[in-house]
């Protein structure tokens, strides 16, 4: 590094013949060097600085102050001047606190004295806009995105103006240090790299006197302007350089997941007003410090990455940008469902009496910064930044889920849980903590059941256990599960084990994978009339004029509840609306986009006429449907609805109404009912905090993206076959050389699903085995364990030909 990097590492002061030279310490008075950068002192007559160039009462900076002393360094060509101011105010928390202060005389809440506040705060999709499209350098990547999510969600914004609802804009957030200011000195002084490196050593001598600030001191309580150095320090646009990374953001980071929570949530507010492209710099940096720490350690079971100081303290910090990401997006904080109370338990009393209260029976845990922010992440619509980009896959690959999920439930004071940051988890890492969650849920109910039986001589049932008739599987599922859910609702909790009446077989998951398929056909059965079924979008949706009571949805939100919570992939088509419903949001008039996709065309143009509505569309506030028997019915969305027309100045209210109509009230009976179902079985589990809806579609419908060499390549073998045998070549081969229709009914036909799991068919773990020599006998299937039986045919052709039949004929044959 260079001399004049580190010479206001021990700063000299250089005076005149009446005082003797003396060194003062970093943490004094930090007296500016006057020398040249040699270190010679300077002629007394000839190049002493005048009084104006004396930098030793320079005790903070301003953007004024930086200029004047870069200008005087370049006419002199001799830059260690600067270098040493910068040096010692940004390695002293006090002067950085009071440097590039906004104008005191200037009022700091009136637009038209402070013209910066515009573009440092963009707070409304338009000055946003605007912002971005000042910056030339601008991926272009990025501004299609935050393009095309403008274009969706003008219409939401002015839909929730239209009828009330808060959408949670923020104001802007007024501090004291003056960010445009920082941006345009950093810009101009970056391109030096000596004064990078003044940067970089500063920050380094700052973080330590930093973090035993916040230890000890309550700095911020006292003086809430100290959270300057840290919105000053973060618009260095340099801090994911390798020298930054290794030696002074581990530190930052440090320092600042030590904020208290009022400071961190103003922090928050403050980048959710940034735009697009700031705040995907902070998440970068944050994310190759985590990516950059994790490649540079080896993590095992005696040295987890949990204990890692530096990767613990980036994902706090990336929280906040996360955060920011979610204020600054498309926000709906309002059109939430109605929570019904939780079904208790019977078995409290017992638990209580044994010392052995549940854990986790007070619901879901709520993350502090999210309640101090009075916003979820189910809040936004579409985030600045998607939430895939949060996503860290390297600290995915080395998280051993299993202890993590122990410090999420157990010992989550003294141990951090990346479970507290589910943003950083891929869906694949979230559902393992989902499936010991679900796992020791199990086992709990085993032993609560033995205790039972012990205590009051009830029979051991340990499971659950449905026996049920293949012509009546409705009736016997829905007076069986209705009566636990009635007597005891956490029996809904116990591993589930199907008998079918009248055959032989023990339930090792295949046989409950059939009896939710035979459950799902006859239920979702048009004909039944519990849903209606588009064909443009190949989607069920919930018929209001249904005849079946609501004990029937609340089966079926029971049986997906029961997928789950026994890792099964259902065969179900729902709108992504169901699952925010479920989730906890209404749907609004977006929403209808992939539900009703014919309506929400209809209503878009309503929106966007020009010409004049009530005279040319001649609408009332008063709708028609049909019925189940195709008889019209009229809902009138206000009072006296046919007699008011829909006019320009309605229209949105009327499009509101609308939409909440078929989403929510049409169906709101047949909604609680199957919503009711769902929560019987994972009111309790972390999925609402860990999840967001499109991953709680994935858990439950699995992911139609099929990548067969994935599952070629985590398949095993058995019974005299290996990866290397004539016949195994030539099925994967065959196999490959599928349609996408035939690869379905292969996977349906082997696992008993059409669709691969969360994290893909690489974690099917599939087994081909032999099943004897070359015959006319066609393949079989175990779809229990995922299990492929394979005679030994002769020739390729004889192979594709009866496996081809298989597949085509399985249903109700070669399934065991």
């Amino acid at each position: 590094m260079s001399k004049e990097a580190n010479e206001y590492e021990s700063p000299v002061t250089y005076i005149t013949e009446h005082t003797k030279p003396s060194r003062i310490s970093a943490k004094e008075t930090h007296p500016t060097l006057l020398g040249d950068r040699h270190g010679k002192m300077p002629d007394h007559e000839d190049n002493l600085f005048p009084p104006r160039e004396d930098f030793r009462e320079v005790h903070y900076l301003t953007e004024e102050k930086v200029y004047e002393i870069l200008s005087i360094c370049e006419g002199k060509k001799d830059y260690s001047p600067l270098i040493r101011v910068i040096g010692r105010i940004f390695s002293n928390a006090d002067g950085l606190v009071q440097s590039f202060r906004k104008d005191k005389e200037q009022h700091p809440n009136t637009k038209e004295q402070h013209p910066n506040t515009k573009e440092q705060h963009p707070n409304t999709k338009e000055q946003r806009k605007t912002h971005q499209a000042n910056d030339e350098d601008k991926d272009e990547d990025d501004k299609e995105r935050t393009t095309a999510m403008e274009q969706e969600s003008e219409a939401s914004a002015s839909m929730e103006g239209a009828t009330g609802s808060t959408e949670n804009r923020l104001g802007p957030v007024e501090v004291s240090v003056d960010i445009e200011a920082v941006r345009r000195v950093y810009d101009r002084l970056l391109s030096n790299e000596k004064m990078e490196s003044a940067f970089l050593n500063a920050l380094v001598y700052l973080t330590p006197n930093v973090e035993l600030d916040l230890t000890y001191l309550d700095v911020y309580d006292t003086n809430p302007d100290y959270l300057n150095i840290f919105i000053i320090v973060m618009e260095n646009s340099s801090l994911h350089s390798p020298e930054y990374l290794e030696m002074a953001m581990p530190l930052f980071c440090k320092c600042m997941s030590k904020l208290p929570l009022p400071a961190l949530a103003k922090l928050t507010r403050l980048w959710s007003q940034y735009s697009v492209e700031h705040i995907r710099r902070m998440m970068e940096t944050f994310q190759q410090l985590i990516t950059y720490t994790v490649i540079s350690n080896e993590y095992d079971s005696d040295s987890l990455v949990n204990d890692d100081e530096c990767v613990v303290a980036a994902a706090k910090c990336l929280k906040l940008v996360f955060y920011a990401n979610v204020l600054g997006g498309d926000l709906d904080t309002g059109h939430n469902e109605e929570e019904e109370p939780a079904s208790e338990s019977s078995e409290l009393t017992l638990q209580e009496l044994l010392g052995e209260e549940r854990s986790n029976k007070k619901g879901p845990r709520v993350d502090p910064l999210e309640k101090e922010l009075g916003v979820r992440t189910l809040d936004c619509r579409r985030p600045l930044i998607p939430f895939e980009e949060f996503v860290n896959e390297p600290l995915n690959d080395v998280l051993e889920m299993d202890k993590d999920f122990t410090f999420f439930k157990v010992d989550s004071e003294s141990k951090f849980s990346f479970q507290s940051c589910p943003f950083i988890l891929n869906a694949c890492t979230k559902s393992l903590g989902l499936y010991y969650d679900n796992r020791i849920s199990m086992y709990s109910e085993r032993r609560i059941t033995a205790l039972y039986s012990l205590v009051q001589g009830q029979q051991l049932n340990p499971y659950l256990r449905l026996k049920v008739r293949r012509d009546h599987i409705i009736d016997d599922a829905l007076v069986r599960l209705e009566m636990i859910a009635m007597e005891n609702p956490a029996d809904l909790r116990k591993q589930l084990f199907v008998e079918f009446e009248g055959e032989q077989g023990v339930d090792e998951g295949g046989v409950s994978k059939e009896f939710f398929q035979l459950v799902l056909e006859e239920m979702f059965n048009p004909d039944i009339g519990m849903f209606t079924y588009d064909e443009s979008t190949k989607l069920f949706w919930y018929n209001p004029s249904s005849l079946e009571n609501e004990a029937q949805f609340t089966l079926i939100g029971i049986i997906l509840g029961l997928a789950i919570y026994n890792n099964c992939i259902l065969d179900v088509h729902f709108p992504m609306v169901v699952y925010r419903k479920l989730m906890g949001k209404k749907g609004t008039y977006l929403d209808l986009t992939d539900s009703h996709p014919v309506l929400y065309q209809s209503l878009r143009e309503l929106l966007e006429y020009e010409g004049d509505v009530e005279e040319d569309m001649m609408i009332t506030f008063q709708i028609s449907q049909t019925d189940l028997f195709g008889d019209p019915i009229t809902y009138d969305l206000k009072e006296n609805g046919d007699k008011i027309p829909v006019n320009a100045d309605n229209r949105k209210e009327f499009v509101s109404l609308y939409s909440d109509y078929i989403l929510n009230k049409s169906v709101e009976r047949q909604f609680k009912a199957f919503r009711r179902g769902f929560q019987m079985v994972t009111n309790e589990s972390p999925l609402k905090c860990l999840f967001r809806p499109e991953e709680v579609e994935l858990l439950i419908c699995g992911s139609r993206n099929l990548d067969f060499q994935a599952l070629e390549e985590t398949t095993e073998y058995d019974g005299g076959y290996s990866k290397d045998c004539r016949i195994i070549k030539d099925f994967w081969e065959t196999v490959h050389s599928f349609g996408e229709e035939d690869k379905r009914l292969f996977l349906q036909f082997t696992t008993g699903t059409d669709r691969a799991p969360v994290g893909g068919l690489g974690k099917l773990k599939m087994i081909i085995a032999k099943n004897g020599p070359d015959t006319d006998r066609l393949p079989t299937s175990h779809t229990c364990f995922n299990a492929l039986l394979l005679p030994e045919y002769d020739s390729k052709e004889k192979l594709k030909e009866r496996l081809l039949k298989a597949i085509t004929y399985a249903k109700g044959f070669g399934m065991l």
